[in-house]
């Protein structure tokens, strides 16, 4: 990570860039705070290796922007980065190189005369003259008490549009009007410390008027700021016409400042004739005149198409026509695409198995006997990589799959670009599909249960009470409920990452999840648990050994078993989601069920033991053949 001037300031992992410290986001160094920068400002001058080769996750991140207009998509960037910088810091893998970031806050405080104000005032000096420890970079005053270290003031302005603005002190403490002494104040900040919030004063040196921080906090605060100015300060830009959202006071690095709005894809093995989604990607002007079969065939027989013979006709025409009904029909939301990506890697997962390749190699092991009445299949997947695109952000409303319409996206580029921040990871993982059979006797039995009522009410309350003022299309309550099918795979994944992470060694947090749940008309019964993380923990072995028969019987009863109890029973056992509740959960908790947020890849939503075990005696809910109920 770099500043304006070329200065190394700090370093994150890639995939910090699609998770916490991404675009448009502020990221804590040791003495102050940065914004990531739009793509605009990342250079890859110099660098040759940076792109991402996914052709599936390339075509889905064009269908999710093209309900907002942007251009096609050509390129997933991995971070701009060269070997050498920690060998020499000096040079220009480290000075030249690097994810652009600004300041910001711009506005500044120093810790021992508490002076307060802006970067460019010309009151701080930036310190970083050690080019091997660029995380002392800092701001320091030069006052009466030597150099002290000047910090961020960490107060902001954001609104529900994406926006994010310095807040305006000086305006503030006048009451919105000038200082009547001088144009350009001195300003002092106090921190007075407390459990009470905030309690800090502003205060104009020149004319002595004071104002407590307080008095912008909270729904009453809101009266006085002033309107938003519709500012992206990661693009430096301000919107043409302005901003009608009001402002909101947040202190920097508050956890929902930033959302990112990422679309993930497994690479898949090629199918037989070569990759059909590339020969789009890659000649789809061309290709897009292609009707039928007749046409495919006058086409491949043209000397200038004749790579088009070593490709299956029918499935070439089906992937052109898919393709041009995706364009013409209503642009899908990213959960949906996402949605979309998880049939082939299903297909995958479930079919053949294929031969192994340095991208994906799978293998069957034996399903232990006294599981087989569980499961229909258990698949170690010896390696595999995850492509991860980050295609834009929200502020104050999360992007959620159950609610994708309410929160505003906010792109990251001023214009339009070729391409998208991606990071991949290669790792391992297990694959397990429970018995169709068995599911779909369940979910017959639950469909009109009490139980499942109750958490299908509170989905919908859930959509009622997240439904936002600004939204002005059509609403339904119950778009998006994921199914019985669901929340019982769900569970299960949960309860097998707490237990492998205790009988591995892996960190929960290194685990991820994909449920392959399917819908009413295409229903699945998968679920991969695989290692996501960069560094080679992911590819020691340590999870696919799991997978043994030996192993993988203790596993799985060792997980129904911890199940039974918790020790916030009976609070947690009896907890189901009752009206007025909205939360999306039941038999579930920090102590038996919940993972870290980048291992759930719903938030820790849809979980209930009582699916998988009996927790009141009665069997007649569970999916959990008897024989290994604990």
């Amino acid at each position: 990570m770099s500043t304006h001037g070329n200065r190394r300031v700090g370093s994150v992992r890639p995939s910090h860039l699609m998770f916490t410290a991404g675009i448009g986001s502020l990221v804590d160094l040791p003495n102050f705070s940065v914004l990531v920068k739009g793509t605009d400002s990342w250079s890859y001058s110099g660098i040759t290796d940076y792109d991402i080769d996914e052709p599936r996750l390339r075509a889905a991140v064009n269908r999710s922007l093209q309900r907002y207009g942007r251009g096609q998509i050509e390129q997933l960037r991995a971070a701009p980065w060269l070997e050498g910088g920690d060998t020499d810091p000096r040079g220009w893998a480290a000075q030249g190189v690097g994810v652009p970031v600004t300041p910001f806050p711009q506005w500044l405080r120093c810790t021992a005369c508490n002076v307060l104000a802006a970067v460019d005032s010309g009151e701080f000096t930036f310190v970083n003259s050690n080019p091997r420890t660029p995380h002392e970079a800092k701001f320091v005053h030069d006052c009466k008490r030597g150099k002290p270290l000047a910090v961020a003031a960490r107060f902001t302005l954001v609104c529900t549009a994406g926006h994010l603005d310095e807040f305006p002190y000086t305006v503030y403490v006048h009451h919105g009007q000038a200082c009547s002494k001088t144009p350009r104040p001195k300003l002092r900040m106090k921190d007075h410390g407390g459990n009470q919030a905030a309690n800090v004063t502003i205060e104009c040196v020149a004319c002595g008027e004071k104002r407590n921080i307080r008095e912008a906090m909270g729904e009453r605060g809101r009266r006085n700021l002033p309107q938003c100015r519709g500012r992206h300060a990661h693009l430096g830009t301000f919107e043409a016409k302005g901003c009608v959202q009001d402002a909101v006071l947040m202190v920097a690095g508050a956890s929902n400042q930033w959302f990112p709005l990422t679309l993930s894809a497994l690479a898949l093995p090629k199918a037989p004739g070569g990759d059909v989604d590339k020969l789009l990607d890659n000649h789809w002007p061309d290709l897009q005149i292609i009707g039928d079969r007749g046409q495919f065939d006058f086409m491949a027989s043209m000397p200038k198409f004749g790579f088009l013979a070593e490709f299956d006709g029918d499935m070439v025409v089906a992937a052109i026509t898919a393709r041009k009904q995706g364009s013409n029909g209503p642009a899908p939301s990213a959960p949906d695409v996402q949605a979309d990506l998880f049939g082939p890697e299903w297909d995958a997962l479930s079919g053949s198995v294929p031969p192994p390749s340095d991208d994906f190699a799978l293998r069957q092991v034996p399903i232990p006997v006294p599981l087989s009445d569980l499961f229909g299949d258990v698949r170690q997947v010896e390696r595999l990589r995850e492509a991860r695109a980050l295609i834009g952000f929200t502020r104050l409303d999360a992007p959620d799959p159950e609610s994708p319409e309410i929160a505003t996206r906010v792109d990251l580029s001023r214009g339009t670009q070729n391409w998208v921040p991606a990071s991949e990871v290669r790792g391992e993982g297990i694959f397990l599909r429970v018995r169709d059979d068995l599911m779909a006797e369940w979910v017959t039995r639950m469909e009109k249960s009490p139980q499942m009522d109750e958490h299908k009410e509170a989905y919908g309350r859930f959509r009622a009470n997240r439904k936002s003022d600004r939204m002005t299309s059509d609403f339904d309550p119950l778009h998006g409920w994921p199914g019985a099918r669901y929340i019982a795979l769900h569970t299960l994944s949960h309860l097998l990452i707490r237990t492998i992470a205790l009988e591995c060694g892996y960190n929960s947090a290194s685990l991820a999840e994909r449920i392959y749940a399917g819908d009413e008309q295409n229903p699945r019964t998968g679920i991969l648990i695989y290692t996501a993380v960069p560094d080679s923990e992911g590819t020691l072995g340590g999870l696919v050994s799991l997978a043994e028969e030996r192993d993988f019987d203790r596993i799985v009863r060792r997980a129904l078993a911890d199940a039974g109890h918790c020790s916030a029973d009976p609070l947690c056992s009896e907890r189901l989601p009752r009206d007025p509740g909205d939360y999306l959960h039941g038999a579930a908790c920090h102590v038996c069920l919940f993972v870290s947020e980048t291992t759930c890849e719903r938030a820790n939503r849809f979980l209930d033991r009582r699916f998988l075990v009996p927790l009141s005696g009665d069997k007649e809910q569970v999916l959990t053949p008897v024989g290994l109920l604990p």
